[in-house]
């Protein structure tokens, strides 16, 4: 048999399939239009769009982009109006990067990667359509970004109504600056001076920058924020309406961080009570006027609270310090100033050794008991978590337990594990679980359920507390003071605050600058651009400024799935029709590191524009119906693939050594697709020699030609490959449909010439989303030799099986003595277990040598096993 031409076939079908429009998903009024029988349903499926580094693709990006494509194959093939699209993420800071390093804009840099991207995406045959391309950093696409941003600069959120609505319609009275879902408001932030660049937490462990080493320093900075945290119970609350694994569902809730508890108020004692203790002839002197706010999950134990704990940063330790309280003054503002150079996650380690300082000249009452309780500062309290203070209650909690027993501090056991038993156990590690509480005065004997609702009562009936639920998400930081991201359309006016730019001059576009670092205050270059800068007032015609801090590279990603419903819309985000005939999106994949913010921001995104109406009512409040998540390609010997290591592998390569199918069945084989998996040259080896032989057994067979021995057998085979394949693909276990399909054409090859025309075709068709070219190839050249040709195998239809047929007449009987196969028989498949269990001990006679089995053991359908 000649060789397989892989180039020459690749190249003619991918030019052919784009000269076809073979992938393109038709609008249902287009189709209308043109009296066409509408399609069944539709199909939807989404990737990640990929960000265009100057690295170009390496072999782990195209194995979402594959997956992906063999499922809507496949959808295809059954009938379905497919929406397969692609685009770029384009805006951030690697660009910018890569930009000021290459001497070049970051828009030439960005037309020079999507360049390198595309043509690596096309040369591996990938059903996308191409038509509905879009790009983050086009004017005509950011537009819009920049026109929801004014909605959110617009609206409110009604907390009766649970929803957005427009600011106009906000109750009088309230201020609309202080209710409006896009803000401006101070906000600390990790400063590189080197970099100038703000820095997220992750970005800055050990107080240095991660990109080039040196110290950070906090730097408050007035940001704009998006007011996600309205939207936080809804964010979970639709977790339940949406087929998302549970590994992902547990990163989106554990992100939220719903805590339900109580609110308590610790009074600080005053001075002129610590002065002269109870002894003091003045009434009413024992406390002060601040008070500390804790938030608690467990109210239950409030009678084993030993101290106070308060973030560093807490705003009545500078106040304490100022009036003279604190007689440490020196060693806390020097742990003060340690603490601040440590990021969060440092500080918040699970394992890190506590450290603190006792306010000396400060204390708290315990509204419970009135016991007097000391105030200690530590790094392990954030101030944006929770109040930025708890109560300490050793006994029940593991950190707290930690810190009083390094501190020699009280511990107090609230809660007991034997209850009613007289004692409780002397205590090496903090009791976390639930119990009945002791030394509780009136929440003695009851239940921890019972005990922390009692308790919120009490201190909502005395005024020292409330039942309260608080969340660990905080707003969206949605400034960057850089120059590749979209210009928020804000014009900054003395006399009347924020005034958005009117709708009719977007897109505000970004100006051409020399130079793309942000100056020493930390103001974007964009600062520098006066011309641009300075404008007239939109409302009172004045002197005014451009907001010259741009949008995060999460807004343009945020809401990409609905442009691509209708991409070349100027009049509006997309047209409804369209959206509510695509919309939601019938399956998402993307990798696990986006499966926390990335999706959390475009959920919200969602949400928000449904609330408004600008997503219909019908499209659903959800995105994305399910979402799933492939693992990384790793390098040979199991290693992250890194250019420092020189262990990428290009895809370039690959494809230009074995080709593009070669490569496309290689990621679906080497592994399961939700997990990792290391690259294996050896491998592609052995998917060559599998494409090979499908193209010597198949593209010869022109007729129906029954094979000579085993028919019935392969059939069986057959219609089980069909069923196998079909079910793999939508549970997407792609290498068992590899495997699968590799079984069915050894099984072909072995039993010689012959071969039935329906398994030819419908093989084909199964191997057609794995291997597009070499199917469509087969597909012509086994078909008609004289007249018209056949149409795309890929707008074919799906082959069915005959469930009658999964299973074969008989089948062969493997029977073990002692563990090793002595012999193998034919046997009906409906035969007794007693009837297979008498014809295998008549099968190994001679081997039992005259001995009674100890043990028979039956395997359906495979073996028995004989113990002597």
């Amino acid at each position: 048999m000649a060789k397989r031409p892989v180039h020459d076939i690749e190249a003619k079908w991918q030019a052919k399939w784009e000269q076809d429009g073979t992938y393109r998903a038709e609008d249902p009024a287009k189709r209308r239009a043109q009296s066409a029988e509408p399609y069944a349903s539709k199909f939807y499926g989404l990737i990640e769009f990929p960000y265009p580094s100057g690295d170009g693709l390496h072999v782990g990006h195209p194995r979402s982009y594959t997956a992906i494509d063999v499922m809507t194959r496949k959808r295809r093939m059954e009938g379905q109006n497919v929406l397969y699209p692609i685009g770029w993420d384009a805006f951030g800071l690697p660009t910018e990067n890569y930009a000021i390093k290459m001497k070049m804009s970051p828009q030439e840099a960005t037309r020079k990667n999507i360049a390198t991207f595309k043509r690596q995406i096309q040369m591996l045959g990938i059903g996308y359509d191409w038509s509905r391309e879009i790009n983050t950093t086009d004017p005509a696409y950011y537009k819009w970004t920049q026109w929801q941003f004014l909605k959110f600069f617009n609206s409110f959120y009604d907390e009766d109504a649970q929803k957005a609505r427009p600011i106009e319609e906000l109750p009088p009275g309230l201020s609309k600056d202080e209710h409006r879902l896009a803000y401006k408001a101070a906000s600390t932030i990790n400063w590189c001076p080197r970099c100038k660049i703000g820095l997220a937490n992750e970005e800055a462990q050990g107080g240095v920058c991660e990109r080039c080493g040196n110290e950070v320093e906090k730097r408050e900075k007035a940001q704009w924020m998006i007011r996600i945290t309205k939207y936080a119970e809804r964010l979970l609350k639709d977790l339940d309406t949406v087929d998302y694994l549970d590994k992902i569902k547990a990163q989106q809730i554990n992100w939220i961080g719903k805590s339900e508890g109580a609110l308590v108020d610790f009074r600080i004692t005053s001075n002129e009570y610590r002065r002269t203790g109870s002894d003091s002839t003045i009434p009413d002197t024992r406390y002060s006027n601040d008070v500390v706010t804790v938030f608690t999950t467990r109210p239950d134990t409030l009678f084993g609270a030993t101290y106070l704990v308060l973030a560093p940063e807490h705003p009545l330790v500078e106040t304490w310090i100022n009036e003279g309280d604190v007689k440490n003054a020196d060693e806390i503002c020097a742990y003060r100033s340690a603490a601040a150079a440590k990021s969060e996650i440092e500080r918040t380690a699970e394992g890190k050794e506590k450290t603190g300082t006792k306010l000396d000249g400060v204390t708290a009452v315990n509204p419970a008991n009135g016991e007097e309780v000391p105030v200690w500062i530590s790094d392990y309290v954030l101030a944006t978590y929770g109040t930025g203070a708890i109560m300490a209650v050793p006994a029940h909690d593991e950190r707290d337990f930690a810190f009083a027993t390094k501190f020699d501090l009280p511990i107090r056991m609230v809660v007991c594990p034997h209850y009613p038993e007289p004692t409780c156990p002397v205590l090496t590690e903090a009791f976390v679980e639930e119990g009945h509480n002791v030394a509780s005065g009136f929440l003695d004997g009851l239940p921890t359920w019972k005990a922390k609702d009692d308790m919120i009562s009490w201190l909502e009936e005395k005024g020292f507390g409330e039942r309260a639920t608080t969340y660990k998400l905080r707003d969206w930081v949605f400034s960057r003071q850089r120059y590749w991201g979209e210009p928020i359309p804000i014009i900054n006016c003395e006399k009347c605050g924020h005034v958005p730019v009117p709708e009719d001059q977007l897109p505000v576009t970004l100006p051409d600058v020399e130079a793309y670092e942000p100056n020493d205050e930390g103001e974007s270059p964009l600062a520098n651009m006066r011309e641009w800068v300075e404008v007239a007032c939109p409302s009172c015609g004045g002197k005014a400024e451009r907001e010259t801090d741009t949008m995060p590279n999460w807004a343009g990603s945020s809401w990409y799935f609905l442009r691509y419903c209708d991409p070349h819309n100027d009049k509006a985000l997309a047209d409804p029709e369209k959206l509510k005939y695509w919309m939601p999106v019938d399956l998402y994949n993307g990798g696990m590191e986006h499966t926390t913010l990335h999706l959390l921001y475009s959920r919200f995104w969602h949400k928000f524009l449904w609330d408004l109406g600008i997503v219909p009512e019908e499209c659903g409040s959800e995105p994305y119906a399910k979402r799933r998540s492939h693992g990384l390609i790793l390098a040979e010997g199991g290693e992250k693939m890194s250019k420092s290591k020189g262990n990428v592998v290009n895809p370039d390569d690959v494809v230009n050594e074995y080709g593009a199918d070669v490569f496309r069945v290689y990621e679906m084989f080497m592994g399961p697709f939700d997990q990792p998996v290391p690259w294996d040259t050896n491998g592609i080896e052995g998917v060559k020699r599998f494409l090979d032989k499908v193209w010597n057994v198949f593209s010869r067979m022109l007729h129906d030609i029954p094979p000579r021995e085993k028919q019935d057998e392969l059939e069986t085979l057959y219609h089980q490959t069909v069923k196998k394949v079909s079910d793999g693909i939508e549970n997407l276990h792609f290498n068992t449909c590899v495997s699968q399909m590799m079984i069915f054409v050894n099984a072909i090859h072995e039993a010689g010439d012959g071969f039935k025309a329906e398994w030819r075709d419908g093989f084909i068709k199964l191997l057609a989303p794995f291997a597009p070219h070499l199917a469509e190839e087969i597909w012509e050249v086994t078909g008609p030799q004289i007249g018209p040709k056949r149409d795309s195998i890929h707008r074919s239809g799906w082959p069915t099986f005959d469930a009658s047929k999964l299973k074969a007449a008989t089948f062969e009987l493997v029977v073990q003595v002692n563990g090793k196969v002595r012999a193998k028989i034919e046997v009906d498949s409906d035969i007794a277990e007693a009837e297979a269990k008498a014809k295998a001990v008549a099968a190994a006679e001679k081997w039992l040598e005259g001995q009674e089995p100890k043990q028979v053991i039956y395997v359906e359908g495979k073996l028995v096993s004989i113990v002597v």
